[in-house]
């Protein structure tokens, strides 16, 4: 049978989560009817609209906005804080309540998923109703509304849950794409940002069908490499995987917000590197490879962006698992502002598993090993700045040699 994805996707997270939470200590107001946004501390850079309730969004407040701002929007405004520790709760919750269903789930942030319903088609029938179920299961058990996109794909998947909110199914297959897709604005495709939406929109490529049938070659003209990955996704291709983060193969990552906001690639790169030789180093000292990159990027706006690549091979080796993070990044950066970057390996073995290939240079990739574990010898003797590899400037990220 033909490959079915579910992308699952929590309604207005932080703010329905601290709605279940207030409601549970008595507040006698459901604040997703009222005027409320979830708000950081003013007092420091995170006093901002982290999330908003459907009726101060119709009053023009915006997600990234000073709180200031919205109260002028809303002159009634509520506002709540944010309450991490319990969305971190209500996310287990949810997340192990998709897990009886099946073991094959990606976990892509705090908020939403994939599963992989190929596998459990013959245990639970129908895939149309078995989403239905599993939406309505979550909110009658846990009291918050999902959307849930049922594709061929994941691509598709994301787009499906994105169809009109709250409390939806909304199926994009393969042979639906150019009756639900390619109508709608090329700004609305996933991983399609602002910044590439005006270079298409001003190459008179305005919706997901223009962008469809534009000729590969043009496109590279103003994309280069990013062409092709453009024509895929405006198509509804995708062949990732879900990939299934096993519990007892714990992982290593580490993350940074800036104080300031990224706006070069060069920049971007430079601290991803950093925390490349950061998680890696920490890998090395556990003697475990790890056989899944992960990169997350987080937005001026605060929306995440992620991606996740299985290796061939598992690695422990910075410089492959640098050049496979770079690759993340080259994909889903659209020249939006970055506040944060975040780097995972997991699925973490204690052997590499390697396998030679016939063109590859065996004498160098072992150098490359030599090297790493030269340079975590000093760092680890001497301090993480003693010595860095040519590429590296010093980027200030916080290290994990403890």
């Amino acid at each position: 049978m033909a490959r079915i994805i579910m992308h699952i996707d929590v309604n207005n997270a932080f703010l329905s989560w601290s709605a279940v939470k207030l409601l549970s200590e008595g507040y006698q107001t459901d604040i997703r009817t009222i005027e409320a946004v979830i708000g950081g501390d003013e007092s420091a850079r995170h006093g901002i609209v982290l999330a908003k309730s459907p009726i101060a969004k119709k009053r023009g407040v915006k997600t990234a906005e000073t709180l200031m701002m919205a109260r002028r929007k809303c002159q009634n405004l509520k506002v709540f804080p944010p309450d991490y520790h319990f969305y971190q709760m209500m996310s287990q919750k949810m997340f192990t309540l998709i897990q009886k269903y099946t073991p094959d789930i990606e976990i892509i942030s705090i908020d939403e998923c994939f599963i992989d319903y190929t596998k459990v088609a013959t245990l639970y029938g129908d895939p149309i109703k078995f989403a239905y179920k599993i939406k309505d299961e979550i909110y009658e058990t846990l009291g918050f509304t999902v959307n849930v996109g049922v594709a061929n794909n994941k691509l598709c998947a994301k787009m499906a849950s994105d169809f009109t909110k709250p409390n939806r199914v909304h199926t994009l297959f393969m042979d639906e794409v150019k009756e639900k897709m390619f109508p709608l604005d090329v700004g609305d495709l996933y991983g399609v940002g602002k910044k590439t939406t005006e270079k298409l929109k001003k190459l008179n490529i305005n919706t997901v069908a223009d962008l469809a049938q534009t000729d590969e070659k043009y496109l590279y003209r103003y994309f280069k490499n990013q062409a092709n990955i453009l024509l895929q996704k405006a198509n509804g291709i995708d062949d990732s995987e879900v990939i299934t983060i096993k519990e007892e193969r714990k992982g290593i990552s580490n993350s940074v917000t800036f104080s300031y906001n990224l706006i070069r690639i060069d920049d971007i790169l430079n601290k991803l590197r950093a925390l490349t030789e950061n998680v890696c180093l920490s890998l090395r000292k556990e003697g475990k490879y790890a056989k899944v990159v992960g990169v997350l990027l987080r937005d001026k706006t605060f929306q995440n962006h992620s991606h996740q690549r299985k290796l061939t091979t598992a690695s422990n080796n910075t410089d492959e698992i640098y050049a496979v993070a770079k690759e993340l990044v080259m994909e889903m950066w659209d020249e939006e502002p970055i506040r944060l970057i975040g780097i995972s390996l997991n699925n973490l073995s204690a052997k590499s598993s390697h396998q030679l290939s016939l063109f590859e240079n065996v004498e160098e990739r072992e150098k490359r090993s030599e090297l790493d574990h030269v340079i975590d010898d000093l760092k680890r003797q001497y301090g993480p700045k003693i010595i860095n590899k040519a590429s590296l400037t010093d980027t200030n990220i916080p290290k994990k040699y403890d």
